[in-house]
């Protein structure tokens, strides 16, 4: 049975390529996303047209229809607008929703705090109630891997304490899941966050280190690798973070409290010296590295436990790094060099 979803953040990397499934699969999606000015503008309306949204059609509150998609609209709003988003799910009816809009960031959290109270705060509270207040049984979140801070164990755990965060980007994230938890035992609304593990790939964005070193090194401009490269991540190509998002979906949390967290994560930390290494190998071209010191708000290493993802929904993120990263940077040269 196709189902009806609102998906926020549909002008950015994944909410783009999750609609794109969600449709190509045949469900109705009405996305939302307020296309700010965090990073370049121009990739946000890059992929909205991808989906068949023409960036002259779009007006703050009004619904556009996709000229690829029959099943597709597309709605600018911003979350911490409740009068317009009550009179959303009140037209809409939705079956489900799909949170993943938010102010990303770390380092931007830094800078711009009170962006993230009103973006990931108060507008993640307009979600719940609007849920509440329309009898939406299943809500799906973006959480991330931030979320973990000073946690010292490895692999991640989502049974391992997460009190400690060391931005307010995680802060606003560990945050988004105490209050669902709250509406899931209130109100029998089933909530599931997704902690996200270093999201990759074509229309990724640009504030993130592919997409910088890519630009940079094509630009023989050095790169800038902080904790002078004594770091890891657990890299996730898109598709697999997208799929792992269709089978939470597909399976809301249904315990007695219907609240669950999955980490989405490739199960993989790799050194932040050997992926530089596989981006040159796939550009041609040698970077020049600026070693720095390490961030505030930075965590060295990340690597997600995915058993609960196995066990409960059968699935484990499974690109290969150089196959993820070629994507990468051929999508890149087509959009930018072309």
């Amino acid at each position: 049975m196709s189902k009806k979803i609102l998906l926020t953040g549909t002008a950015g990397f994944i909410g783009h390529n999750l609609a794109k499934k969600l449709l190509e699969r045949g469900d109705e999606v009405i996305g939302l996303d307020n296309i700010n000015s965090y990073y370049e503008v121009a990739l946000k309306y890059g992929r909205l047209k991808d989906t068949g949204i023409k960036e002259e059609d779009i007006e703050y509150g009004k619904l556009i229809k996709s000229s690829i998609y029959p099943e597709y609209s597309f709605i600018k709003l911003n979350l911490e607008d409740r009068e317009q988003m009550e009179k959303l799910f009140k037209q809409e009816s939705f079956t489900d929703v799909c949170h993943l809009a938010a102010q990303a960031g770390v380092r931007y959290s830094l800078e711009n705090p009170h962006e993230y109270i009103q973006s990931n705060i108060v507008g993640f509270m307009n979600i719940l109630e609007c849920c509440r207040q329309n009898d939406i049984k299943a809500l799906s979140y973006a959480s991330s891997s931030s979320v973990y801070g000073l946690n010292k164990e490895q692999p991640f755990s989502t049974k391992h304490d997460v009190s400690c965060p060391i931005s307010l980007y995680a802060a606003t994230k560990k945050s988004n899941e105490l209050m669902a938890h709250t509406y899931s035992h209130l109100y029998n609304i089933s909530t599931t966050g997704l902690r996200f593990f270093t999201v990759y790939g074509p229309w990724g964005r640009p504030d993130m280190a592919p997409f910088l070193f890519t630009r940079a090194i094509l630009k023989n401009k050095p790169i800038n690798v902080f904790n002078n490269g004594k770091m890891e991540r657990d890299f996730t190509y898109i598709d697999d973070i997208s799929e792992g998002v269709l089978r939470v979906i597909d399976n809301p949390a249904s315990d007695k409290t219907p609240y669950k967290i999955y980490n989405i994560g490739n199960n993989t930390p790799i050194r932040l010296m050997d992926f530089i290494e596989i981006l040159e190998q796939k550009i041609g071209k040698k970077a020049q590295k600026n070693l720095m010191d390490m961030q505030p708000g930075d965590v060295y290493s990340t690597y997600a436990d995915t058993s609960e993802l196995i066990n409960d929904l059968g699935y484990k993120p499974k690109t290969p790094l150089k196959e993820g990263i070629s994507k990468f940077i051929d999508w890149y040269r087509e959009f930018y060099l072309k």
